[in-house]
């Protein structure tokens, strides 16, 4: 993440945002793409100053809402096939397991798995092209998605962009007093955690150095000398 936060402080602001909308909308599609990895560098991004969270913010909205509907679209055309075929082609993350995951969740929440799958990882990439593959009604569809996409791209970047300028303003007003307090409490609670496990590991009994020693040994009539008379009973036995 903070690779692609450096790389995008050396773009222009409008580069920025259609970088945002492209990613997020090509992984609304249905392609595995870093699309919340880029909407939250963004949002950072623009706590710094260098975009406006309100651009950024509706970048993001645009690109899932138009990037849902379009796989969608691909999705009611392609059908089941196409689901498939995503998924031999990306196996880690369209494989049948994920795809039966995200079926379920369809299953079970209807149309709200539109709107709550813009905040899982899983269904962010498959909602439009499996709600387009099972026949969901366009308008339904659409009402959950935009929903969905506008809670989802706005509340992630303000909540970011401010938690982004409250840790700048606490940085940079933090004395140095405070940041040696700091790293000394770090390193004190190491030390006293890697002491305990050091203390846990010696309180535990050591194993036995001869595992075979605590075995008793099993006499059996083959284990016996041939010069030694086997008694009646097992003499029996063996005949019966």
């Amino acid at each position: 993440m903070f690779d692609v936060q450096h790389w995008l402080v050396s773009l222009p602001p409008i580069a920025v945002y259609l970088l945002v909308a492209g990613v997020i909308g090509v992984e609304s599609m249905g392609v595995p793409l870093p699309g919340e990895i880029v909407l939250v560098s963004s949002a950072l991004l623009a706590a710094t100053g260098v975009a406006e969270p309100e651009w950024v913010a509706t970048a993001a909205a645009t690109g899932a809402i138009v990037g849902d509907s379009i796989g969608y679209a691909v999705g009611r055309r392609g059908g089941r096939p196409l689901l498939a075929r995503l998924g031999r082609r990306f196996p880690r993350h369209l494989g049948p397991a994920q795809l039966a995951r995200a079926e379920q969740s369809f299953a079970r929440h209807g149309v709200w798995a539109v709107f709550f799958g813009r905040f899982v990882a899983l269904l962010r990439i498959l909602a439009g092209p499996l709600a387009g593959a099972l026949r969901v009604p366009y308008r339904r569809f659409l009402l959950a998605n935009a929903a969905g996409g506008l809670v989802w791209a706005f509340g992630t970047t303000y909540l970011l962009f401010t938690v982004g300028r409250a840790a700048e303003h606490w940085l940079k007003d933090i004395s140095w007093a405070g940041l040696v307090l700091a790293v000394l409490a770090g390193l004190a609670s190491t030390w006293w955690l890697r002491r305990r496990a050091h203390r846990l590991g010696a309180a535990e009994p050591m194993p036995s150095a001869d595992p075979l020693s605590s075995v008793e040994p099993v006499a059996s009539a083959e284990s016996k000398p041939s010069g030694e008379p086997v008694p009646s009973g097992e003499t029996t036995r063996a005949g019966g």
